[in-house]
C-alpha cells in the first residue's frame, strides 16, 4: 500500500526500491536483525530512530490521530523507512510495524548521516525519498499532530504558522465550525479558554502552548551540550543564516543554528519570489528556505528551533550563548544572523488585533483568512508588493499604503509596474494607517492621506504589515557596536567608532568585512547596518561569512 503521490515519477521518487548491489552498500552501515510479525520497531514521538531497509519479510508505517491508526505505507523487499525526521533529529512521526516476518538492515541515525555524506546516489535516492514523503504528509493532512482552535484566535494562527513554516505536517480542526467539537474537548477534558490545544501522537496534551513548548514536544528544539565547544554558532535562520549554515557544515565545521521561531526570516513569508537568481518563474519564500534548512541538515548542521538567544558572554572565548530557557552554548565565533522585525504602526490597539485582522506574513494560510475580502498592505518595498500581487489573486480590492511619494527607490521595477497595471490594486502615496476598531476581530480601519489630511474609513478586516524593519538586536546591546537605529556595524562602518565601541579591540589587524566590533564574531543579512534587503545579497553574506571564520579560527 502506497498513498496517493500526483505524479508517477514521485511515486517511484518517494518510494524507491532499492537494487541488491545498493543494499550490499548500505550493509556495512547497519546490522542485519530477524524480525517477527507485529513487532514494533519504533513509536510516535521517539527520538533517534533508525531507518530500516527490508531484506525479506514487509514493515508498514503507520500514523496515529485522533481518529485512530491508519497504514500510511507498506514496504517490502528492496524498501527502507524515513522521512525528513531521520535529517533533521525530530520526533519520530508513524509507528513502524513488522507486517510480515523476515530480515531488515537497521541503520542507526548517525550511520545514515555518514552514508549520505559519503555515497553520492544512494544520498540522492534516500533525500528525494524523504522529502517526497514528507511533502505527501503535507498534501494529504496525514499527521500525528492536531491543532484544536479557532479562526478569531491569535494564538492558534501563530502556532499554525509555526508548523506550517517548520515544514511540518499537522491536522487542524476548527472549533468554530466543527460539529464534533465539543465531543473532542470532553474527550481530553479541555475547557474552551485553554484553547489552542495542541495534541501530539494521540497522547500528549498541550493547553495553549508557547512555541517554544510545541517545538520541545515535537524535536524541534534539539539538545544542548554544554561543554561542546562549537566551531560556530549561526543565530538566526533566514536565508543569510542558512546559508551560512549550509557552507559550513558541507566544509567541515561543527556549525549550530538557534531560531527563535521557524526557518525563512521575512523572505519566508513571501508568497513568491521573482527576482532570486535560477528561479524564472519565481519561488515562493517558504519553499526556498525550507530546501535550505534539508541542504543545512544533510551536511549535518544543528538545527535549534524555538530557542532564542537572550545574551552573549563577550568577556570571555570561546564565546557564550545564553538560551532564553536558561541553556548555554559555547562557540570559537559567531554569525549573527537575527534579521529584523517589521515596523508597526503607531496605534494603541494594534496589538489587540495581531492575528486576528493584523497579519505580519502573506501565505497562503493567512489569503485563506481572508477569501474575497477587501485587504490592506502596509509598505513600499519588496516584500509588500509581493503580498500585494499575490493577495489580489483572491482579494476583491487590495489597497496598498505607502509612506513616500513613489515607489521607484524602494520596489523592484518588475513589481511596480505588475503593481500599476493590476486592476485590483489601488495605490495610495503618502498614506498611512491611524486607527483601528472591532471587538474580538479587526472590523474597521480609518487612514490618512498625508497630501490632503483627508481621513477614510472603511470597513476593512485584513491589514497586511510590511513596512520598515528594526533589528533583532537588543540581546548585543553592551557587546558590539550599533548604529543609531540599532543595525550592527561591521568592517570598515567601525572606523569612526571602534576606539568608543563596548569591547576594545584586541588584535593588530582591523575588523574584516562583515566582522562586528568583537573578533570572529560576523553579522550578515538584514540585521546588518548597510545591509541590501534582496535575499540575494543576504545569502552571499551569509556564505562569505564562512569563508572568514575558517580565517579567525586559524589565528585561535
Amino acid at each position: 500500500m502506497q498513498p496517493s503521490i500526483n505524479s508517477p515519477d514521485r511515486q517511484s521518487q518517494a518510494f524507491p526500491v532499492l537494487t541488491p548491489a545498493q543494499i550490499d552498500r548500505i550493509r556495512p552501515y547497519g546490522t542485519a536483525r530477524t524480525v517477527r510479525s507485529g513487532e514494533i520497531l519504533f513509536e510516535p514521538g521517539e527520538l533517534g530512530m533508525p531507518c530500516f531497509v527490508v531484506l525479506s519479510g514487509k514493515l508498514e508505517i503507520l500514523m496515529t490521530g485522533l481518529s485512530g491508526e491508519q497504514v500510511f505505507v507498506t514496504y517490502g523487499p528492496g524498501g527502507f523507512s524515513g522521512e525528513m525526521v531521520m535529517i533533521s533529529g525530530a520526533r519520530s512521526l508513524s509507528r513502524g510495524r513488522v507486517a510480515e516476518p523476515g530480515e531488515f538492515l537497521e541503520v542507526g541515525a548517525d550511520a545514515l548521516h555518514s552514508l549520505i555524506a559519503r555515497d553520492a546516489e544512494l544520498s540522492d535516492i534516500f533525500m528525494r525519498a524523504f522529502i517526497q514523503r514528507r511533502l505527501a504528509l503535507i498534501a494529504g493532512g496525514t499527521s500525528n499532530v492536531t491543532i484544536l482552535g479557532s479562526r478569531h484566535s491569535a494564538n492558534t494562527l501563530h502556532l499554525r504558522e509555526f508548523l506550517t513554516r517548520n515544514g511540518f505536517p499537522h491536522t487542524y480542526i476548527d472549533l468554530d465550525s466543527d460539529t464534533d467539537a465539543q465531543e473532542l474537548l470532553d474527550r481530553f477534558d479541555l475547557k474552551i479558554d485553554e484553547v489552542p490545544v495542541v495534541i501530539c501522537s494521540g497522547k500528549a496534551v498541550l493547553r495553549n502552548p508557547t512555541t517554544q513548548k510545541l517545538a520541545e514536544c515535537l524535536g524541534f528544539a534539539g539538545t544542548v551540550d554544554e561543554s561542546r565547544i562549537r566551531d560556530v554558532a549561526i543565530v538566526g535562520a533566514g536565508p543569510a543564516g542558512l546559508a551560512a549554515a549550509v557552507y559550513a557544515a558541507s566544509e567541515g565545521l561543527d556549525a549550530v543554528v538557534i531560531e527563535a521561531e521557524f526557518p525563512g526570516g521575512q523572505a519566508g513569508s513571501s508568497s513568491k519570489i521573482e527576482n532570486y537568481i535560477g528561479f524564472p518563474t519565481g519561488i515562493s519564500g517558504l519553499e526556498l528556505t525550507g530546501r535550505a534548512v534539508v541542504q543545512a541538515e544533510k551536511f549535518g548542521a544543528q538545527m535549534l528551533v524555538g530557542q532564542r538567544v537572550v545574551k552573549i558572554n563577550c568577556d570571555q572565548r570561546p564565546y557564550q550563548l545564553t538560551l532564553e530557557n536558561g541553556g548555554t552554548l559555547q562557540a570559537r565565533s559567531i554569525v549573527i544572523a537575527a534579521g529584523a522585525q517589521y515596523n508597526t504602526p503607531n496605534i494603541a490597539n494594534l496589538k489587540q488585533f495581531e492575528g486576528n485582522g493584523i497579519y505580519y506574513a502573506a501565505t497562503y494560510m493567512e489569503s485563506q483568512l481572508c477569501g474575497s475580502d477587501e485587504v490592506i498592505v502596509i509598505g513600499g518595498a519588496n516584500s509588500a508588493g509581493q503580498a500585494a500581487v499575490f493577495l489580489a489573486e483572491t482579494a476583491r480590492k487590495v489597497y496598498m499604503l505607502v509612506r513616500g511619494k513613489n515607489l521607484s527607490e524602494t520596489m523592484s521595477r518588475y513589481l511596480t509596474q505588475r503593481i500599476t497595471q493590476h486592476p485590483a490594486i489601488e495605490l495610495h502615496y503618502e498614506t498611512e494607517l491611524v486607527s483601528l476598531e472591532g471587538e474580538s476581530h479587526l472590523e474597521r480601519i480609518t487612514w490618512l492621506d498625508r497630501s490632503s489630511e483627508e481621513r477614510l474609513a472603511r470597513e476593512i478586516r485584513h491589514v497586511f504589515v510590511m513596512a520598515g524593519a528594526s533589528p533583532h538586536s537588543d540581546w548585543l546591546r553592551g557587546c558590539v557596536a550599533l548604529d543609531q537605529q540599532g543595525f550592527v556595524l561591521t568592517g570598515r562602518d567601525l572606523d569612526p567608532v571602534l576606539a568608543n565601541a563596548p569591547r576594545k579591540w584586541p588584535l593588530g589587524r582591523a575588523p574584516q568585512m562583515l566582522e562586528t566590533s568583537l573578533p570572529a564574531v560576523y553579522a550578515v543579512g538584514d540585521i546588518r547596518s548597510g545591509n541590501v534587503k534582496r535575499v540575494a545579497s543576504a545569502v552571499g553574506e551569509g556564505a562569505i561569512s564562512i569563508h572568514l571564520v575558517h580565517g579567525a579560527l586559524a589565528e585561535i
